[in-house]
């Protein structure tokens, strides 16, 4: 039996709704995720950003179902901010030490103009969450454990063009996320000195 045909008129219309939801979803998820940078992923609620965003708890029930949901979507917004501002902008550049040295000065630059107003999202809700099991744990966990594989395969491409050392890749890559996360972290208690200090120590371990 042939497939029943929509007319051109309905099909548009619930294209329409589609694209405004999932413009709606975006928008409080990005919300969500600047709410959770600065309160912690715990701070977030349906009822919070329905109060923030001027809308009401029934529309965003409906578009996220639940708080978990809502988080979930913060993390995965979160991620995507990170790719497009850290990751895209350095894959301009040739694999190995060029495209190594354009990931952390684009990470610095996060330091300096988070996008998040309570600094780097990553940052906030591993430690937040690190004793908390379940899905948002495991979601932030594996956000992590992506950045830190690239991570580790561009020093490993760094180090087949000579640069380096011969030390473990996954080593070193633990060392510039630690050092950075702090940078972060001083950087929200004004501590320019913290800054400065870990851009040198990470400046020392890719020279």
């Amino acid at each position: 039996m042939p497939e029943p045909t929509i007319p051109a008129d309905q099909q548009q219309g619930t294209d329409q709704r589609l694209a405004k939801g999932a413009r709606s979803r975006a928008s409080i998820a990005r919300h969500a995720a600047d709410v959770a940078s600065v309160e912690g992923l715990t701070g977030v609620s349906i009822g919070k950003l329905a109060a923030d965003l001027g809308l009401s708890k029934s529309g965003i029930a409906t578009l996220f179902g639940s708080k978990e949901s809502l988080q979930l979507a913060a993390v995965k917004t979160a991620r995507e901010v990170f790719i497009e501002q850290v990751i895209t902008p350095s894959l301009a550049e040739s694999s190995g030490m060029p495209r190594l040295r354009a990931l952390v000065n684009h990470w610095f630059g996060q330091v300096a103009e988070p996008a998040f107003p309570g600094g780097c999202f990553r940052v906030a809700t591993l430690a937040e969450f690190d004793s908390r099991p379940g899905p948002v744990r495991d979601a932030i966990a594996a956000d992590h454990r992506d950045f830190l594989a690239f991570l580790s395969k561009e020093i490993r491409l760094a180090q087949e063009q000579g640069h380096l050392g011969e030390r473990n890749a996954d080593i070193i890559a633990f060392e510039l996320d630690a050092v950075i996360s702090a940078a972060h972290t001083a950087r929200q208690m004004d501590n320019e000195w913290g800054v400065a200090t870990a851009r040198a120590i990470v400046d020392n371990l890719l020279s």
